[in-house]
């Protein structure tokens, strides 16, 4: 029988993060409860922050681990399951878990071999819609609605306890049947592909609703959870519909420029 470990922790992506105090607190907290790959996009003050390490108190290998990425999309890329952390669920109608729900899930995703994430926003702007439509859902800290106000540092340490505790208690994993989903890379392909097709035949009408409609379709999709084979396939179905538009353009052309001008 093989023996049980417990399952790498989940990657901790940063949107935005404005002050380098507060990377160096996440970082604090990270190392507290056993979380060690720190992400950062687009961090306002570059990075590396000498200010950091003050208040990471000794969680260097965190910070000295850290990668920075241009957008979320290159973040989450290499991860299959993303939750993204907000208090606000706004347009996008995406399963929404307590930090503990989502800990069990991304437990048993990760125990079945699948790469898995938090996404938290900036501190002030918080995330962008189009952002939380990559994720696979959405997590929400069930505080009191009379004070919301939570800093990155708590946010994130709550969610890293939850995780923390559960591999302390050690549940027998439960893990996935069948394929893995997609990482965020192939879906993102997926995603465009479809998005330019639509663009193309003029589906996003009228223009200005082209965000809105696009992450309406980004979050139907990720529903789904396709696997890689059937990105694929779907890719493959988007292809052959627009090589048929084509040749129906084509026919059209062909007998306009006909003699009798196409007529029947």
């Amino acid at each position: 029988m093989r023996a049980m470990t417990a399952p790498t922790p989940p990657v901790v992506i940063l949107d935005k993060s404005q002050m380098a105090e507060n990377i160096g607190a996440v970082a604090r907290v990270m190392a507290n409860f056993g979380l060690a790959e720190l992400r950062l996009v687009a961090p306002r003050d570059g990075w590396p922050q000498e200010r950091a390490w003050a208040t990471a108190s000794g969680a260097d290998w965190v910070l000295e681990g850290i990668t920075v990425f241009d957008s979320v999309a290159e973040a989450m890329a290499d991860l299959n399951t993303v939750f993204a952390t907000t208090a606000r669920p706004r347009e996008t109608r995406q399963p929404v878990r307590t930090p503990r729900e989502a800990a069990r899930v991304l437990y048993d995703d990760r125990a079945s071999g699948l790469g898995v994430g938090i996404l938290f926003g900036g501190e002030r702007a918080g995330l962008e819609t189009s952002d939380i439509a990559l994720c696979q859902g959405i997590v929400t800290i069930p505080i009191d609605p009379r004070h919301q106000s939570l800093n990155l540092a708590q946010a994130v340490a709550i969610t890293a306890y939850e995780w923390r505790t559960l591999v302390l208690d050690a549940p027998p994993p439960n893990f996935r049947e069948g394929e893995p989903p997609a990482d965020g890379a192939l879906t993102l392909g997926m995603y465009e592909h479809l998005e330019r097709e639509l663009d193309a035949a003029g589906f996003f009408h009228p223009p200005e609703k082209f965000r809105s409609m696009s992450q309406n379709l980004r979050v139907m999709l990720g529903r789904a959870a396709f696997t890689a084979q059937e990105v694929a396939t779907f890719r493959g179905v988007i292809t052959a519909l627009s090589k048929g538009r084509g040749r129906v353009l084509e026919k059209l052309a062909a007998r306009k420029a006909s003699p009798d001008g196409g007529g029947g």
